[in-house]
């Protein structure tokens, strides 16, 4: 697969660059996709959620009735579910929702997720660009010179702290590294920037050896 090499004013450069299919021309794997963006939201999860049960709550545990001739249910302490500020039944308690999963699983996640971006043309390639210092409106012009609107990710090849600090304000913006990327976040835009020598990284992350 080959695609034009645009500049950040969106004018094609004339260069062309060729997509390795051992990254970008795989057969998506549904499942592994799936089970890489449960433990990407998994790990996401606190896990702080408590409520008290009925041992924990405070209130007296005299019993309230007695237990015939009155008609109703036999009831104990008022600290029961049934009654109002009572125990919680099964209630939520802290735990770590987060699971492991194999490298090769996610890694072929990865490649799924991308080179499904690029069966439905959703990737584009841009010339290298930087900014002196973060600039928001900068970032903002680029993305509207590429017909960029929607949810957007940005792969650079390596770190530039400014333009990851360009893109920050921006809520449909997401910036990051080649050898960063993850499931969610490919599956989570309507478009992929790649920045030219970010093509490079990533096939030697991923082609095989």
């Amino acid at each position: 697969m080959e695609l034009s090499v645009l500049n950040i004013k969106g004018e094609d450069t004339g260069r062309k660059v060729t997509l390795s299919d051992a990254v970008f021309g795989v057969e998506p794997n549904e499942h592994a996709m799936y089970l890489d963006v449960k433990q990407y939201l998994a790990n996401q999860r606190q896990g702080t959620h408590k409520a008290k049960e009925r041992n924990e709550v405070a209130g007296s545990t005299k019993k309230i009735k007695k237990q015939k001739g009155t008609g109703g249910a036999r009831a104990g302490s008022i600290k029961s579910p049934v009654f109002i500020g009572g125990g919680r039944v099964f209630g939520p308690k802290p735990r770590n929702y987060s699971f492991k999963l194999n490298k090769k699983l996610k890694e072929v996640a990865r490649l799924s997720a991308l080179s499904l971006l690029a069966r439905d043309n959703r990737v584009a390639l841009v010339e290298s660009f930087t900014f002196e210092t973060p600039k928001t409106k900068e970032i903002k012009s680029i993305l509207s010179n590429l017909q960029s609107t929607g949810k957007t990710l940005v792969v650079l090849p390596s770190l530039d702290k400014n333009v990851v600090l360009s893109g920050r304000n921006l809520p449909k913006v997401k910036v990051s590294t080649a050898k960063d990327l993850n499931t969610f976040d490919l599956l989570n835009v309507e478009k992929v920037l790649l920045i030219e020598e970010s093509v490079n990284v990533l096939e030697n992350l991923y082609s095989e050896k």
